[in-house]
């Protein structure tokens, strides 16, 4: 149940995406010069390259695929550019802790207890890292990655010679943010897509760079988080070996975030 209030889902990269399927562009739009709109809008790619660091705290209402209440979870999320990230998370049933290097990790998990990240979990911890959206607004770093302009004001992101999944981003009209985005991965022949779709609300400004207040997500058409972020610090001057230590007693490292 971790993932519901993820900033992008398990089993996907943003930096690796692509559709075969790519839409005819809109006239007039070039997808490319559509991204660095949004990221003007957002307030400069140099301002968002420049930050080091990043530590959100937030509280979401979560739901199950079926729309069965999951009860409330709280979220600790910090980052230090390029790739290290720590995860601290407390909710009903789905409470876990996890650390990565870009290389490495471990992680604490309620059945599991504390682990080294292998397998699935190596694999959602790289896929968190690279859907933070401090990464995903640079995602033209990347020389593979693709833009396309597949609708009026919709960028389609993807990679070149990967056709497992790709990402569309709806921009406003009158600002250029992003108003939605949604994931599309690629299930395999004679097997239907995947949809994971990300709503952004209550655009502020921090240190420069503009963040959504509110974050609504969706499983397909169905709603399994209503996110609200309550706390955010940008280059508070987090160390690596902090993030790296073991969590007293294996619980979550709340802080006073959100507790």
């Amino acid at each position: 149940m971790r993932m519901l209030i993820f900033s992008r889902q398990v089993g996907f990269r943003f930096l690796a995406l692509l559709s075969t399927f790519l839409p005819v562009p809109s006239l007039g739009q070039d997808g490319h010069q559509l991204f660095q709109k949004m990221q003007s809008a957002l307030g400069g790619r140099d301002k968002i390259a420049a930050i080091k660091d990043y530590e959100q705290c937030v509280r979401a209402d979560a739901w199950n695929d079926d729309g069965k209440p999951h009860g409330e979870v709280h979220k600790r999320t910090r980052w230090i550019r390029p790739n290290v990230l720590r995860l601290d998370q407390v909710g009903p049933g789905n409470s876990y802790v996890l650390f990565f290097d870009g290389t490495s990790g471990w992680e604490v998990l309620p059945d599991k207890g504390f682990v080294p990240l292998a397998g699935d979990e190596l694999n959602y911890a790289r896929g968190y890292l690279n859907g933070l959206d401090l990464n995903s607004w640079l995602a033209d770093k990347n020389t593979e990655t693709v833009f396309t302009a597949s609708a009026h004001n919709m960028i389609s992101v993807s990679t070149k010679d990967d056709d497992s999944s790709k990402t569309e981003i709806t921009l406003n009209t009158d600002t250029f943010l992003p108003e939605k985005e949604t994931v599309i991965s690629m299930s395999g022949r004679g097997h239907p897509s995947v949809t994971r779709t990300r709503q952004f609300q209550g655009w502020q400004a921090t240190q420069g760079v503009k963040f959504p207040r509110r974050i609504i997500n969706f499983h397909g058409d169905k709603k399994v988080a209503d996110i609200r972020v309550e706390e955010l610090k940008l280059d508070s001057g987090i160390k690596p070996e902090d993030l790296a230590v073991k969590p007293k007693h294996l619980k979550p490292d709340m802080a006073k975030c959100g507790r």
